[in-house]
């Protein structure tokens, strides 16, 4: 069902449950039948993600929680392109053919197949770090297609910021990340600009696979790592992490997720409130007819300071009593 049709048999359904004096209690909730007796509207939802990583699945989880909570009953149709970017092309011809009535991308190389792929229904994305750059809006404030969504856009000069405060002594901090996302392409410059205001010295290692994550950070002769939320490293991110350990020096993260998996550091977003967020655009456009053309990209503002105790043994690092201190999340 498209939303256009979707809106109006729900508006006709709140209609009909106006003129009723009672409901019956013993209805079945939620895909049973609405006033008429007549079975509900199930909404058919296609889920696109580019890999697996507890960030991602917690925005997947979000979304859907957002639209449970909001009387949507949905059918999802749940695709992972296993970080291959031809299988997320498949994935989003086949969700065009499909007739989904909405469909959710989940990470930039998943919304940009869809973006190419699918034309004539609604598309939201989420944890996509620059939208416009990945040519998937004319902008952030006016979208002008099917796509719009929610971005991840994390605060790379505060996570700076962070390892210099944890390791003053730093001098070459080493990033690792995949050639083939643009979000990552986004973060690394953005890394590089605050790096030449915090006197530190950026060292790049790419990646195309996860497989080679290890090798590329074993690479790196550095005095600390930072991983921002590049899916293919993330994916791999314990490789990294026991460089880290081997090396006795501190890994500072793009999100907190990583955290708890045993990076050091970060100032993140909860992805899980990320993705709840795109769940309600998603109610807009489904139940009250909003146009992705005109639905600004959202962003979280609310971060978090996540901190791993654990880790800093692990790595040698003495984490500052001020960090703890104003530290949100503490990871033994």
């Amino acid at each position: 069902m498209r939303p256009a049709r979707l809106l109006g048999a729900l508006a006709a359904s709140a209609l009909l449950l106006a003129g009723c004096g009672s409901t019956d209690d013993d209805a079945p909730a939620g895909g049973g039948t609405d006033a008429t007796g007549a079975a509900a509207e199930t909404v058919e939802i296609g889920i696109t993600q580019i890999v697996s990583h507890p960030s991602l699945d917690a925005a997947r989880e979000g979304f859907k929680r957002a639209l449970e909570e909001n009387g949507i009953e949905a059918s999802y149709d749940e695709q992972n392109a296993q970080g291959d970017q031809s299988t997320a092309t498949s994935i989003a011809n086949t969700f065009a053919s499909d007739g989904k009535d909405l469909v959710l991308a989940i990470a930039t190389p998943t919304a940009q197949a869809a973006a190419q792929a699918i034309t004539d229904v609604p598309v939201l994305f989420t944890a996509v770090t620059e939208p416009a750059e990945a040519g998937l809006v004319d902008s952030w404030e006016a979208p002008g297609g099917n796509l719009t969504g929610t971005s991840d856009l994390n605060p790379v000069r505060e996570q700076l910021e962070l390892l210099v405060e944890i390791a003053p002594d730093a001098e070459t901090v080493g990033i690792v990340y995949s050639s083939g996302e643009v979000n990552s392409e986004v973060q690394v410059e953005l890394a590089k600009e605050a790096a030449d205001e915090l006197g530190l010295t950026i060292e790049e290692a790419t990646v195309s696979t996860s497989a080679e994550v290890q090798q590329a950070a074993q690479s790196l002769e550095v005095d600390a790592f930072y991983i921002p939320t590049d899916n293919a490293v993330v994916s791999a991110l314990e490789s990294v992490i026991a460089v880290a350990e081997q090396r006795q020096v501190p890994l500072v993260v793009g999100e907190s997720d990583s955290v708890e998996r045993g990076g050091l550091a970060t100032y993140g977003i909860d992805y899980d409130k990320l993705g709840y967020q795109t769940g309600l655009m998603a109610v807009q456009i489904l139940t009250e007819g909003a146009d992705p053309a005109e639905m600004p990209v959202e962003t979280l503002e609310e971060l978090t300071l996540v901190v791993n105790s654990g880790a800093a043994e692990r790595m040698g690092v003495s984490i500052p009593q001020a960090v703890l201190d104003r530290a949100d999340t503490v990871v033994e």
